[in-house]
């Protein structure tokens, strides 16, 4: 059986999951994530992205103290980003060149942090 060729080449799941103001581990869309996802997708259409990068609304990450933050498949790289700056980098060098924005992608220690680790 032929190997399926994936349906898109990446895969962008951005956090806009919102708790109750004054929630000790906060929330992405506290920290302006909803607005950031919806440039992130008007940028990867004019970059012409259109039927080869999706660019989604994702449930609780799980990472919340640290967002927002997003998450890049095929390969699962992390990044958290803050402002229009941010997604323009991460859209430009992750995804028209190929490499990693070093100075905004999660740790591992940072990816595997546990909520109870978390005080």
């Amino acid at each position: 059986m032929e190997a399926q060729k994936p349906y898109f080449e990446a895969h962008v799941f951005c956090c806009t999951n919102r708790r109750p103001d004054g929630h000790k581990r906060g929330s992405c869309a506290a920290h302006g994530s909803e607005k950031l996802r919806d440039y992130m997708k008007a940028r990867a259409r004019e970059l012409g992205f259109d039927g080869k990068v999706r660019i989604n609304s994702a449930g609780c990450l799980d990472r919340c103290e640290l967002g927002p933050t997003l998450v890049i498949y095929p390969e699962g790289v992390w990044y958290t980003y803050h402002s229009t700056g941010d997604v323009d980098e991460i859209l430009q060098t992750h995804l028209v060149e190929g490499r990693r924005v070093e100075r905004l992608m999660l740790t591992t220690e940072q990816r595997e942090l546990r909520p109870e680790q978390q005080g």
